[in-house]
């Protein structure tokens, strides 16, 4: 970011965030039990990690989360210095602890998510009004699960009421969440194939065939659809064409925070003022980078100045 170039207002939610524990094993037996060879500790959440990323990327972003006991001092703990600013709403229970295990022998990976605690209705409309403020006329990131207290309109909600301000909502979720997000018309959301192919009831085995059904979702009102493809890339379908770029082939450590890391560079380039190819390929280098560090560990601005230079976008004309 130049010292000229002006940035919109951007917020990150995070409902249900988490301490993330990270093991790193030989192998997962049965009824026995494993040594860890190695354990890292960060704060985890969708948003969390999107709010990382653009700290990263030297974007500016405030985070809006919700925190519980113990464990919430913990996260604040963890988080501090990872992020530009934490807006918290204090909560009773237990802030959740996620654990992911790495096989280094079959480079198996098995993540377990824990529930949270229950968010009432009174701390979740506090919360809110607070990251609507923030994200006035600028971005609003509604991203992850919720915890229990919290119905699956929410993101819809939350949807239409960034729209109503003038603001810019992205919504990556996935099942009934995003289900009922799409119909309040986010700006950008960033399904998955898998998601993509549950959402419309049909098997998509082509890029072609992604890309037909992405701008069909795109014309019922949002913005722009980038569904990720894995390791074979990502594509963004926008008003005026679909872009695609093919990931750059890296040695992957760890997947979990890819898709957050994309949702980052996505963000980051559309509160720049990007061009759609510059965003899809800022967001495939972001969650490229990622991928190649191990645990929860997020990518390096060295990593995206490398990838960069490998990532080339086509447009489809679909």
């Amino acid at each position: 970011m130049t010292a000229t170039q002006r940035i919109c207002p951007i917020a990150t939610l995070t409902l249900n965030p988490a301490v993330d524990a990270t093991y790193e094993i030989s192998r997962l037996l049965a009824d026995q039990k494993t040594h860890a060879r190695a354990v890292r500790y960060d704060p985890g959440g969708n948003g969390i990690n999107v709010s990382r990323a653009l700290k990263t990327l030297d974007i500016p972003a405030k985070s809006f989360c919700v925190t519980a006991g113990e464990i919430g001092q913990l996260f604040q703990r963890l988080v501090r210095g990872a992020i530009d600013s934490l807006d918290a709403e204090h909560i009773r229970g237990e802030t959740r602890i996620n654990v992911a295990l790495q096989e280094r022998d079959t480079a198996a990976q098995y993540e377990v998510s824990a529930i949270g605690p229950t968010l009432s209705a009174h701390h979740l409309e506090h919360l809110s009004a607070r990251m609507l403020a923030a994200s006035a006329n600028g971005i609003a990131v509604l991203t992850g699960s919720v915890p229990p207290g919290v119905d699956d309109m929410i993101y819809a909600r939350l949807t239409e009421r960034v729209r109503e301000q003038g603001g810019r909502p992205v919504v990556d979720t996935y099942g009934a969440l995003l289900r009922q997000a799409i119909a309040a018309r986010p700006f950008l959301i960033k399904p998955n194939r898998y998601e993509l192919e549950q959402f419309c009831g049909e098997s998509l085995s082509t890029r072609e065939a992604v890309a037909a059904q992405a701008r069909r979702l795109q014309h019922d009102g949002i913005d722009y659809l980038c569904v990720s493809l894995g390791r074979d890339g990502a594509l963004l379908c926008a008003p005026d064409n679909t872009y695609f770029a093919q990931a750059p082939s890296v040695t992957i450590n760890s997947t979990v925070g890819a898709g957050d890391s994309m949702v980052a560079g996505l963000v980051c380039a559309f509160a720049r003022g990007d061009t759609p190819a510059q965003a899809l390929r800022l967001g495939i280098a972001c969650g490229t980078g990622t991928t190649q560090h191990p645990g929860t560990e997020l990518f390096t601005m060295q990593d995206v100045q490398t990838l960069l230079a490998h990532i080339e976008v086509s447009a489809l004309d679909i």
